[in-house]
């Protein structure tokens, strides 16, 4: 299936259809600086990163009030995670989007977060404002976590 229909049966699965979903379809895609053509491409033949930021325009042309991004980064080069953040950062600020981001990739966590929460096999260990989490974590595992970074240079 392309994934322009992939997109109006979303959309339609909410409501949306006809010229509303076109043009939501179109914004969408340009939110995320992806050319419409993409919408008739089938999954396989877009990028990782493409794949990432289609799956952000879903959202964005849903009108979703929450992102729920669990490892968004995991699978691309350095480049292409630098532009998904600044990307996930941009959409936050312009459509007032709540993002829960889930990551294993504190360095990235420390750039992206407000909030905090660390958790170890489903519970939470520690919860708090990012930047006081992550230079004074008040919990061992928190603490263990952050000793385990590498750091640049050695």
């Amino acid at each position: 299936m392309r994934l322009g229909r992939l997109m109006r049966l979303a959309l339609a699965r909410h409501g949306v259809t006809g010229g509303d979903a076109r043009e939501r379809a179109r914004k969408a895609m340009r939110a995320v600086l992806l050319d419409e053509e993409l919408l008739r491409r089938y999954p396989h033949q877009v990028s990782g990163g493409q794949a990432q930021r289609f799956a952000i325009a879903l959202a964005v042309a849903l009108r979703a009030e929450v992102l729920l991004a669990d490892e968004p980064t995991s699978a691309l080069d350095v480049t292409v995670q630098a532009a998904v953040v600044e990307l996930l950062g941009r959409l936050r600020a312009e459509y007032g989007m709540g993002l829960v981001f889930v990551s294993h990739d504190l360095a990235l966590v420390s750039r992206i977060a407000d909030h905090v929460v660390v958790m170890r096999a489903g519970r939470v260990m520690e919860s708090g404002p990012a930047a006081r989490v992550l230079s004074d974590p008040a919990d061992a595992y928190t603490r263990e976590l952050l000793a385990a970074v590498p750091a640049i240079g050695g």
